[in-house]
Order: structure tokens, then C-alpha cells, then sequence
């Protein structure tokens, strides 16, 4: 159970999918990033919350060793999805950018399984460090996160 609390705690980050440079300012694209990964995750799809994320990414999750690459990332994720963590949000509560890398503030909640089959609801706060590649994409590259109030 403290397994599933952890990754629960998975702010799960925040992701992106490909957002051109003139989709927006940073802020906008990180809101919609944030928006396509939790899609991806809602809908069970590892490989495409992973391809969010830079090629060298790494995640920090509580209470666990350091994920690095994608394909790590993916496989990290479909534990969560397994595990029954599911419905997750996710809200930017600050957003700061130079150049190329921004950093992102935000508050996440998801349900997960509680005691005797109920369903628990966890809420918690994350740091994203964004990265833009060549290509105009704002990318999680590094991503923690905790449970807990968030404000």
C-alpha cells in the first residue's frame, strides 16, 4: 500500500506532446502539455506519457530510486496505471521560463486503491523542469514530486 501512496504521490508529472514554439507562450504550452499527458495517463498509455519526456529524462519519485530514459519512464508509469492509480489532474500553479528550459510549479490529484477496495483520493504538488528541443517541444526533463496539501 505505502507502494501504491508513492507512486500515487506520482504527481505524474507533468507531460507534453509535440506543441510547436508558436503554439503559445511557454506558460500555455506546459498547461497544454500538462493536459495531453494526463490524457495519455487516463487512458492507460505508457509509451505515449513516456514520449513526453526528453530522451535522457530522469524522474525523481518519492520514496524511490531515480527512473532515467524513457523506456525506464514508460515501464515506471504502466506500474502506476497497473497498480489502479487512475483519473489524474494536473494544475500549473507557476510557470518561469528562459530560452530553452522553463520550470513548472503544479498540484496533482489521482485516485488510488484504498483499504478493503475503496477508492482513495491523493492529492500533492510536483517541480517539472521543461526542456524545448530543436524541434519547438517543451519536454519534462526532470520530474518530482510529493504527496500533500499544495498550497
Amino acid at each position: 500500500m505505502q507502494f501504491l501512496k508513492s507512486i500515487a504521490a506520482a504527481g505524474l508529472l507533468s507531460f507534453t506532446v509535440a506543441f510547436p514554439a508558436i503554439a503559445g507562450t511557454p506558460a500555455e504550452d506546459i498547461e497544454a502539455a500538462n493536459k495531453a499527458f494526463a490524457d495519455a495517463y487516463n487512458a492507460g498509455d505508457a509509451m505515449g506519457v513516456a514520449a513526453k519526456y526528453t530522451e535522457d529524462a530522469g524522474l525523481l519519485p518519492p520514496d524511490g530510486k531515480r527512473v532515467d530514459g524513457q523506456e525506464a519512464i514508460a515501464s515506471f508509469w504502466k506500474g502506476a496505471m497497473d497498480g489502479g492509480l487512475k483519473n489524474l489532474t494536473l494544475r500549473s500553479v507557476e510557470v518561469d521560463s528562459r530560452e530553452d528550459l522553463a520550470f513548472e510549479v503544479g498540484a496533482f490529484t489521482l485516485d488510488a486503491p484504498g483499504e478493503g477496495g475503496s477508492i482513495t483520493t491523493v492529492a500533492g504538488k510536483y517541480i517539472v523542469v521543461w526542456k524545448k528541443g530543436e524541434d519547438g517541444v517543451w519536454r519534462l526533463h526532470r520530474d518530482i514530486w510529493n504527496a500533500g496539501a499544495a498550497e
